[in-house]
């Protein structure tokens, strides 16, 4: 999934000083940015207040859309670096072709997840024909110094394991909770989850009291440690919990993001993940001429152009503005 705003900003975010040491209730309003030629995307990272939860950099959540007569998600070729992309969908499909040759169709509840290492480009697309709605979250994952310049690859995997209670299933789509593991690489200790609930459960979640975690409502609404979470909006949780409360008070369903708060700074911009502004230069430079991203075959278009830099240098810094 790619940054599409033409006015593209830095993120600096990363580092321990901002992590919330003990549990919190901030309630994050997402920005809305166009994807595309025809859909609009909810932006709840990076956020004026917060810019990531572990190793989670960047989230956008989209739909139900009616795409019946339109043509859905048309995001052209465009580069990544520094980091993993995750695509998980409760409605639709998504075509993605990448510069390493995978080429694969992602379906509700299944885990789409291409690590850029150094340097990879893709595309994505709703197929022709295609389901008449698109619902579902985009989500990037910041790669670690020790492993930010792996071999590009792309993972697939339909079958992903599930932690059930009265009225919730958790299903684990990257890293670990309560002993499910997901097949899907994951390169900090972090958990990603789809949480389902029934209308009138209660049900409580593991949490590592060390870790960061927050909350994305997809559908429904659900009272999160007694927060109302509404569809589109975040709710960041903080650190020091051993469980979370949750109520559904419809059908609902919520995304659980969490992980060990990320120690290294980084520098956000665009599609790139990176340490310093040389680096981000570079690899924009690099995408610009054609050289080191490679070539994605079999998307009807052209690439997409990559934003002008800012006019000063970026630097790394903490986790909130």
């Amino acid at each position: 999934m790619s940054n599409l705003d033409r006015q593209a900003t830095p993120s600096l975010c990363g580092g321990r000083a901002f992590v919330v040491a003990e549990p919190v209730r901030e309630l994050l309003s997402p920005r809305r940015v166009p994807l595309g030629e025809s859909s609009e995307v909810r932006r709840l990272l990076p956020n004026l207040g917060r810019r990531m939860v572990g190793a989670w950099a960047f989230v956008d959540h989209y739909g139900p859309d009616d795409i019946a007569d339109e043509p859905g998600m048309q995001v052209p070729p465009h580069p990544h670096m520094g980091l993993q992309t995750v695509s998980w969908l409760h409605e639709g499909e998504v075509l993605h072709r990448d510069s390493t040759g995978s080429r694969q169709t992602v379906r509700p509840r299944e885990l789409g997840l291409m690590t850029s290492g150094r340097a990879i480009s893709h595309s994505e697309e709703s197929p022709r024909p295609h389901a008449r709605y698109l619902h579902g979250a985009q989500l990037w994952v910041a790669l670690p110094d020790a492993h930010r310049h792996i071999d590009p690859h792309f993972e697939h995997h339909a079958d992903l394991p599930t932690v059930t209670a009265p009225g919730l299933t958790a299903t684990v789509i990257l890293g670990d909770l309560d002993g499910a593991v997901s097949p899907g690489a994951a390169y900090t200790p972090l958990v990603g989850a789809d949480l389902t609930l029934t209308a009138g459960a209660e049900a409580s979640v593991p949490l590592d009291p060390d870790w960061e975690y927050a909350v994305l409502a997809m559908s429904g609404e659900t009272h999160v440690d007694g927060v109302p979470v509404l569809p589109g909006s975040m709710l960041y949780l903080g650190c020091g919990r051993t469980a979370l409360p949750l109520r559904a008070a419809s059908d609902a369903a919520l995304m659980l993001l969490g992980g060990e708060p990320f120690e290294e700074e980084i520098v956000m911009w665009w599609n790139f993940v990176g340490r310093s502004h040389e680096e981000i230069e570079a690899a924009r430079t690099d995408w610009t001429t054609g050289t080191r991203f490679g070539e994605v075959h079999g998307y009807d278009g052209g690439r997409l152009p990559a934003p002008e830099l800012p006019p000063v240098a970026l630097k790394p810094r903490g986790r909130v503005r």
